[in-house]
């Protein structure tokens, strides 16, 4: 049961089968709309690959999995509201299908169930896995907090914007992970090299949509091209323009960031091709190269095993993404 093909199969059942609540109507359909809009279930399957390293059945800690799965997307549902993001996996984002009240309403349902997922979990082991998914979720709030503090600060650095991302987004791969160790009572030493392996390569799978929002084919990504660019936001690729442009570049990025009414197409495609004459893409490949290879040093402290290999097949083929 430990091929990513029947774990990813198993996920998808147990979200097919789970009933989060039936009336009012308008505060679940949204629910199961958002859960059935599929996307990659990454963190699910990093919890069953952790826990495989250990123990030979995954689909036991399914359920527990498929938790990960649901708090993720209640923090996108939200997400979405304070982004003002149209599309999700290419479709109308529940605020947009419904209303914002209805969406937070819904995302404050999902958070809740999430608890009752791991309820079950025996009485020792369930008290340190509620205490990593909450240290998680509180990180996964400062995250976001800032980022949204980002939009009026004049400046951000880069080491300010890699804390964010870490925190936004890649502590909840790491906990993914650590929850399949937790589960499978692994040693401390390990569950802890399994989580920071999450949050390296939770930081470069960041960095890559960052790359993949200016440079993804737009049939592909699910979610508007360049919509970073529109929005000014503040991320890896816009910081390192910021420090390397001069002279005409630094005053051509600086008029298009001060504009306040603009077209859209061409605001992209300038700041793109400025971009290219700084070298952003390959600056940014570089920097997400480096958190991929730091993440799978952390796997070199554990045991060489089939399972170890599908952990790092898995995560090398999601490197390779261009969507």
């Amino acid at each position: 049961m430990n091929s990513v093909t029947s774990m990813l199969s198993s996920i998808e059942q147990e979200i097919r089968k789970q009933r989060f609540g039936s009336s009012p109507k308008s505060l679940y359909d949204p629910i199961h709309y958002i859960m059935g809009l599929g996307g990659k279930r990454l963190r699910p399957l990093l919890a069953m690959l952790s826990y495989s390293l250990y123990e030979a059945d995954s689909k036991k800690i399914v359920k527990y999995a498929t938790a990960v799965e649901v708090f993720h997307n209640f923090t996108l549902l939200h997400d979405d509201i304070m982004d003002k993001a149209p599309l999700r996996r290419g479709k109308p984002t529940v605020h947009e299908k419904w209303n914002t009240n209805t969406a937070i309403l819904s995302g404050d349902v999902m958070q809740i169930k999430v608890y009752d997922q791991f309820l079950d979990i025996e009485g020792k082991l369930l008290k340190e896995v509620l205490k990593a998914l909450n240290q998680c979720a509180t990180e996964v709030c400062e995250g976001q907090q800032w980022d949204m503090e980002f939009e009026s600060m004049p400046h951000v650095t880069e080491q300010q914007y890699l804390e964010m991302i870490k925190l936004k987004t890649a502590v909840l791969l790491g906990f993914s992970l650590e929850l399949g160790a937790l589960l499978a009572k692994a040693p401390v030493r390990e569950r802890k090299a399994l989580k920071e392996f999450g949050i390296n390569i939770g930081i470069g799978f960041q960095l890559k949509d960052d790359l993949l929002d200016v440079y993804a084919d737009k049939a592909k990504f699910g979610k508007q091209v360049g919509g970073d660019i529109i929005a000014n936001k503040k991320t890896y690729l816009l910081i390192k323009a910021k420090e390397k442009a001069t002279g005409k570049d630094k005053k051509e990025l600086e008029a298009w960031l001060s504009l306040k009414k603009f077209s859209k197409p061409q605001k992209v495609k300038a700041i793109t091709s400025l971009y290219n004459r700084l070298n952003i893409y390959q600056t940014t490949e570089q920097k997400i190269q480096s958190y991929f290879e730091k993440g799978f040093k952390q796997l070199d402290t554990l045991k060489d095993s089939s399972q170890k290999k599908s952990l790092i097949a898995f995560t090398r083929n999601l490197i390779n993404r261009q969507s």
